[in-house]
């Protein structure tokens, strides 16, 4: 049997820890000898021992009395038409952060947003949204925002910064002085508007675009190959084989939110197919998108370059063409070769390089496989990266020869994200205008002489065109909470304008978009429809067919061959799914959230290969320098290319809030967008991560199960062949639901690891935030758990992800073991807390076999009886970071047992929607947190009740199983095994 193992302690088998872990927590003996001994030392300690005894009982007694201090609430006197009281209201919006890009609803509660869901609507959200996106509506409750326009770090009136501002730009435009406006790519056609007006009346300014995370080398290659210099639209499920050169396009490159769910509809098994895509990565590091490849293969990042042109001589040689010069192919690229050619047509190949002539190959051979027009298509292009590296070059180079005298920085940070901030920093400070422009403090703004602070997106009217032709539209689910300003307002504000931002919208969309569409006969009707659903779009009729450019591919790959790999480590910068490139820094949900591959959280480090670490002799938490001044700790990553050694950006911030302040280690000056030949060296000291994968263990049954795709073509039962069938609840009464019998279905194949539905889980049921030293302590308080399985050799594993939340057993051992009965189970199937009950034994913690129970060790939301009990690491319990709370789920004091309860509340509002309607409750109409935003689709809740749902369906299919089913506890969530389409 195909052993899993979660850590490399259990790779290793580790027996001090396997010891460690089965050892009684407490000591016991201590406690036994003092009743045995009879000396007087042990006579005071048995009083001692009662004295806690009695002072126990009579602390419970006195809680159990305690009420908190009554709060009154001041009703409506004037109630607003739209709201009432206790019933949600959504508001279709736009989510836009840098180069992220959803299509959304905004659920308010009496006027507040709580939480952000995905627009079913829209064509690339697809009715999903990403751990950020969830995450994003706790910033618009970040105390460190900027809370009013400053001058010289002082608070002044909007009316004097802007004449301030207006003198400072009529003098400059008199005197021909150059400014720059500085901003993350703009893809809203009403502010690019905006930006150009702002620049005809101030033509001495310059708009530069600078994304982190850059997409310069598409571009160009796209000019040079097609002559447009436009991002593709790469459609994953049209292919059949994807093949990607350290393309993280499930993690962080170009739109994962989009990605996610065309790739995994490929993945998803159908009884009228029985097929599914197949996918091929090369990388350096573990990336979420290799951990789900079918095959992969870790390569030096100096070699991809080389599998690149060894790819492109084997098509090329094959379909009868000369070859250009390059080391020989490997048998992974001969065959490689042979399969794309067998889906010409219906393959994708794409690369994640930053240069410019291994996109122009990456182009050629998709054009040899003829992919343009049908799995890439340039006609309905991405806007979301439009930005040019060597335009910040050039930038920083006018600063340093006073050829440009001032800045205008919008959301963009340099100092702190560019590769050489220290140089943007002194510069910036010699310049006598410079204007910051953001919503929080960061490393630039705080540079800057002039605040004009922006609203939060949730405070905002804006638009976004994320393709060609495809629109939605932002709108405020509140007031602004500050005395900030929107910036297209401001920008209005100081070129003579109406800055009136919502009426300037309205008339750019009736003048330009309004005339695309037949089914409204007036703009009113057409836009109130438009901003109710949140998305417009239309067809173009100037669709061409894609056609190659001649192109000497000698150059090209000259270059490429010239930067010869070396014998040096190679280190390799990239962005994490939550922090991304740090600007969410300060949001405790996304710092608390594990990474998806080494599931810690609260850090940054130095993943290095288990090879290379045992020569080195490095354990996890060691520390090295690289080239002898920056000290990272380090962590042993299964998969690490040998010879490479990553690290992720975003960390180490300087200026920044409470939460995010110097988190981790700063490494942007490595950035570059290439790797870089280090040299490593271990120094003295450990470091503690916060872990969360090796807190629970099953002890290596067989929890993930998968198979592969042939053996699955001739057997549905394959890799799930040791499925036990039930007949009875064993000593138990067979459990009864006359009405419902709620239930959830994980399909492995679909499941990518991302995360999104965890930090769902933490908004929708108010789940706290421990803190660092917490989690290190295996205190963390999530719902739901992702758990990642390596499995076979470690130098190149195979990667499963599993979300595991309370099983809600039909035949819970939780239940029978609680002393007061706060735990039981409900008419519907549903496996039930209440808190009020709960007396913190935990005995339903220990008898869990899932581990997916949590105890609040802390009083975490200030709702414990006993005063000045606080552990708030992440200010939460602050008047405005409890704005976010749901009001539809208690927030739980110290001392009780929490877990996931299948969003019963969502239950509860969907039984009584159709109730008032006089109908049953619809199949799908009732959906849970996790389930509702789950990018991949991977999770599906229900009725087992109901024989005719999509629940029952998979339930009963072969590939269905449960967690420890040996152990009779008969659970209603089940899983699909996992599926590989992976050459036997």
């Amino acid at each position: 049997m195909k052993k899993y193992w979660k850590s490399q302690q259990e790779q290793n088998q580790d027996v001090s820890v396997a010891k460690a872990k089965h050892e009684p927590k407490g000591n016991i003996e201590q406690v036994l000898d003092i009743f045995k001994d009879g000396t007087s030392e042990a006579k005071s300690n048995r009083r001692d021992f009662l004295k806690l005894c009695g002072y126990s009982l009579a602390i419970t007694t006195v809680l159990s009395s305690c009420e908190n201090a009554v709060q009154k609430a001041i009703p409506y006197l004037n109630k607003p038409e739209e709201i009432t009281p206790g019933i949600a209201n959504y508001y279709a919006s736009t989510y836009v952060n840098g180069s992220d890009y959803a299509s959304i609803l905004i659920k308010t509660r009496e006027g507040r947003p709580i939480k952000i869901e995905g627009n079913n609507l829209s064509p690339i959200s697809n009715g999903s949204c990403s751990a950020r996106v969830q995450a994003s509506v706790l910033s618009l409750y970040d105390s460190s925002r900027y809370q009013f326009p400053e001058i010289d770090n002082k608070e002044v009136s909007w009316e004097k910064l802007d004449a301030e501002i207006i003198k400072t730009l009529d003098t400059y435009k008199e005197q021909n002085k150059q400014i720059v406006l500085l901003s993350p790519s703009i893809f809203s056609p009403s502010t690019k508007k905006i930006i150009q007006l702002f620049i005809k009346k101030y033509p001495n300014i310059k708009w530069v675009q600078y994304d982190t995370q850059s997409a310069s080398a598409i571009l160009k290659a796209q000019k040079l190959c097609f002559g447009k210099e436009v991002m593709p639209d790469y459609r994953f499920n049209k292919a059949n084989l994807i093949v990607s050169f350290d393309a993280d396009f499930l993690g962080t490159w170009i739109n994962p939110n989009e990605y996610i769910k065309t790739y995994t509809d490929t993945r998803k098994l159908s009884s009228l197919t029985n097929k599914i895509s197949r996918h091929i990565q090369f990388e350096s590091r573990m990336s979420l998108t290799g951990s789900n490849a079918d095959e992969r293969h870790p390569v030096k990042p100096s070699e991809l370059n080389i599998k690149v042109i060894q790819l492109y001589n084997e098509i090329l040689k094959l379909k009868g063409f000369d070859s250009y010069i390059a080391p020989e192919s490997d048998d992974t690229i001969k065959e490689l070769a042979k399969d794309l050619l067998k889906e010409k047509s219906h393959s994708l190949v794409v690369s994640g390089s930053q240069d410019v002539n291994i996109q122009i190959l990456i182009n050629a051979i998709n054009y040899e496989l003829d992919n343009f027009d049908s799995c890439i298509n340039l006609n309905e292009t991405l806007n979301n990266h439009q930005a040019h590296d060597e335009d910040m070059n050039i930038l920083l180079s006018n600063l340093e020869s006073r050829q440009v005298e001032g800045l205008i920085c919008y959301h963009s940070n340099p100092v702190f994200d560019h590769f050489k901030g220290d140089q943007f920093k002194k510069k910036i400070e010699a310049l006598p205008f410079s204007l910051s422009i953001h919503e929080a403090p960061n490393e630039t703004s705080s540079l800057m002489k002039l605040s004009a602070p922006d609203n939060h997106y949730l405070e905002s009217w804006n638009d976004a065109e994320i393709k060609t032709n495809m629109y939605s539209l932002m709108q405020p689910a509140v007031h602004p909470l500050f005395n900030t300003r929107q910036f297209q307002s401001s920008l209005l504000k100081w070129s003579d304008q109406d800055s009136d931002f919502h009426q300037f919208i309205m008339a750019n969309w009736k003048k330009t978009f309004y005339s695309k569409q037949s089914l409204y006969s007036n703009f009113k009707s057409y836009w109130e429809h438009t901003l109710q659903e949140g998305v417009f779009s239309y067809k173009s009729n100037t669709e061409t067919r894609t056609k190659f450019r001649q192109i000497d591919f000698n150059k090209p790959i000259e270059r490429i061959l010239k930067m010869k790999t070396s014998n040096e480590i190679e280190l390799q910068v990239y962005e994490k799914v939550a922090i991304g490139n740090g600007q969410m820094a300060n949001n405790p949900w996304l710092q608390e959230m594990p990474d998806p591959i080494s599931k810690i959280c609260w850090d940054n480090y130095l993943n290095i290969s288990p090879k290379q670490a045992k020569e080195f002799d490095l354990l996890n938490g060691d520390w090295v320098k690289i080239n002898n001044e920056l000290k990272l700790p380090i962590y042993i990553l299964p998969g690490q290319a040998y010879n490479s050694i990553s690290v992720a950006s975003g960390y180490g911030r300087e200026i920044c809030g409470k939460v995010g302040f110097s988190v981790g280690f700063k490494v942007s000056k490595y950035n570059k967008g290439r790797f870089i030949p280090i040299k490593i060296k271990k120094i003295e000291g450990h470091y503690n991560f916060a872990m969360t994968q090796t807190h629970h263990s099953m002890e290596g049954r067989a929890i993930v199960r998968e198979a592969n795709l042939d053996e699955y073509q001739k057997n549905a039962k394959a890799g799930n062949d040791n499925k036990h069938e039930y007949k009875n609840a064993g000593i138990y009464k067979n459990p009864e639901f006359p009405n419902h019998h709620w239930g959830l279905a994980i399909d492995l194949n679909s499941c990518i690891g991302c995360g999104a539905c965890t930090i769902a889980c933490q908004a929708e049921n108010n789940v706290p935030i421990v803190g660092k030293t917490e989690v290190i302590r295996a205190h963390e308080m999530s719902w739901i758990r992702i758990d990642r399985y390596f499995s076979g050799d470690e130098n190149k594993p195979g990667v499963v992800f599993q979300p595991v939340m309370c099983q809600h057993c039909d035949n819970a051992p939780c239940e029978n073991v609680c002393p007061v009965a706060a735990t039981n189970h409900s008419s519907e199937g549903l496996n039930q807390m209440i808190y009020n009950r709960c007396i913190g034994t935990r005995y339903c913690g220990n008898n869990c076999p899932y581990k997916v129970r949590r105890f609040n060790w802390f009083d975490y939301t200030n709702a414990d009886s006993i005063p000045n009990n606080l552990h708030d690491v992440a200010g939460m319990t602050m008047d405005l970071s409890r704005m976010v709370l749901n009001p539809d789920v208690t927030i739980r004091a110290k001392g009780v047992i929490e877990k996931c309860s299948m969003c019963v509340q969502r239950i509860q509002e969907g039984k009584l929607k159709a109730k008032l309607e006089g109908r049953a409750v619809k199949d799908g109409e009732i959906k849970t947190a996790c389930q509702q935003t789950c990018p991949s689709g991977a999770i599906l809740f229900g009725d087992l009740n109901d024989k005719h749902s999509e629940l029952f369906k998979v339930a009963t299919s072969d590939r269905n199983y449960h967690l420890l089913e040996e152990i009779h506890t008969l659970p209603s969530v089940s899983y699909l095994t996992k599926i590989r389409n992976k050459k036997s």
